[in-house]
């Protein structure tokens, strides 16, 4: 029997709900999508963008949206996925396509009690912290 997630991190797009998603589950093993439910014919302003969708990222659930409403807000870094990555060779490679047309916050480096952080904002808005402790 599988245990359903209970808090599960939901995110809003402004039209890039499906390209944020390929993105990320291309970054990650164990992710994939689970289920898209898109806008049909009879919403012709949105037709074809994601009206809900399911996707998991390293086995865990994340849901995401393309909001149909202008809103003035975006993600904020104030709240950021965190990444315990395993290696350099990982941490690297996520922070490099991450950061790819984002925002650096603190470039990769060796931060107090940890070996290598970074925290970027990728090109959808969203940010990402990623940690590297091997000091253990």
């Amino acid at each position: 029997m599988e245990i359903r997630q209970k808090i599960i991190t939901f995110l809003m797009f402004n039209g890039k709900a499906e390209e944020a998603m390929d993105f990320y589950i291309s970054l990650f093993e164990d992710s994939g999508i689970i289920n898209i439910t898109r806008y049909g014919e009879e919403d012709v302003v949105n037709v074809g963008k994601v009206m809900y969708a399911a996707f998991k990222l390293n086995g865990q659930e994340f849901m995401c949206i393309d909001s149909i409403v202008n809103h003035n807000f975006t993600f904020s870094p104030a709240i950021s996925l965190f990444i315990n990555c395993d290696s350099a060779a990982e941490i690297d490679r996520l922070f490099n396509l991450l950061s790819e047309k984002g925002k650096v916050y603190m470039p990769l480096s060796s931060y107090q009690s940890t070996e290598k952080f970074g925290w970027v904002e990728d090109r959808f808005g969203v940010s990402w912290q990623l940690n590297l402790d091997n000091l253990k």
